[in-house]
């Protein structure tokens, strides 16, 4: 079981992620949340994959959001991934919000969550269905012939 570190008070890539990881990484990961000066620190002390956070291990680059990046990273080729990835790229880039029609939906219900203050790890065990649900409609999708992939 690997520990991943990211920043406290996630939104859409920070609970995204922890959903990848556990589906298509590690079953069994331990996920940390911590103020955003103390991930790498936090990463380096537990041996802690760190993620979505200044200089972390898997953050955004090129263009990607970290999502995309876990994906590319740990080769992951399920096509319905990939349209998950699209997006939840939508919902997490501001210049990309119209990535894909489901993208704003996401990140309304993203940002809903986070609004109710629940806690993050609270938050986290909520959401963490909605990516279920969100998945097996993408599976669908691309079953259906209806998603480019």
């Amino acid at each position: 079981m690997a520990k991943w570190v990211t920043r406290e008070r996630p939104k859409t890539d920070r609970i995204a992620c922890p959903w990848l990881i556990r589906k298509f990484i590690d079953p069994e990961a331990e996920f940390l949340y911590v103020s955003a000066d103390q991930v790498l620190d936090v990463a380096g002390h537990e041996g802690a994959h760190s993620y979505d956070a200044p200089g972390a291990e898997y953050t955004h680059r090129d263009g990607l959001c970290s999502f995309e990046v876990l994906v590319e990273d740990y080769a992951i080729r399920d096509p319905a991934v990939a349209l998950l990835a699209r997006i939840v790229h939508g919902a997490d880039v501001p210049e990309d919000r119209d990535a894909t029609p489901q993208s704003r939906g996401l990140l309304a219900v993203a940002e809903g969550f986070f609004l109710l203050e629940l806690g993050d790890y609270r938050q986290l065990e909520l959401s963490l269905p909605v990516y279920d649900g969100l998945y097996a409609w993408c599976r669908h999708e691309v079953e259906s012939g209806r998603a480019a992939t």
